[in-house]
């Protein structure tokens, strides 16, 4: 089931995510398309937090700002992706923190992100070393995504 907002969020990330490969050179777009499908297995979450889950990684990774998201979606989703959104010079500490300040829908958010970049069948195509290496930063978000504020 699709709304305005999520096939609008869908349009924007991609053409802002367009041309762009992952770490095992699929497109990217299918990442936030799996996080959004993650996000809503199992559980009813509202429309705007999907489109923030579509949008999740375009403030990061293109040259769309927090402020065209607001003008687009309005100011709950532009809030959950500027949470999401780790910022230049951030720690990664001080970035989840953020991320479970923001509320449940961030740390939602941000665990079916985790659940897409850990999935075993995308992380075996890697080299056993970058495999490795983000397992253990992706147990760490989650452990992170655990603790109490």
């Amino acid at each position: 089931m699709t709304s305005p907002i999520i096939d609008s969020a869908a349009a924007l990330a991609a053409r802002a995510h367009g041309g762009q490969v992952d770490k095992a050179g699929d497109p990217y777009i299918g990442h936030p398309h799996r996080v959004a499908q993650h996000l809503r297995t199992g559980q009813s979450v509202p429309d705007y937090v999907v489109a923030a889950a579509l949008l999740h990684d375009v403030v990061e990774d293109t040259d769309v700002t927090v402020a065209d998201i607001d003008r687009e979606f309005g100011p709950d989703v532009a809030a959950l992706v500027a949470a999401l959104t780790h910022r230049p010079f951030e720690t990664r500490a001080d970035y989840l923190t953020r991320v479970v300040a923001a509320g449940p829908y961030a740390v939602a958010i941000k665990r079916a992100d985790v659940a897409d970049n850990s999935d075993e069948g995308r992380l075996s195509r890697l080299d056993e070393a970058t495999a490795e290496r983000l397992r253990g930063k992706y147990a760490a978000t989650l452990a992170a995504l655990d603790t109490p504020e």
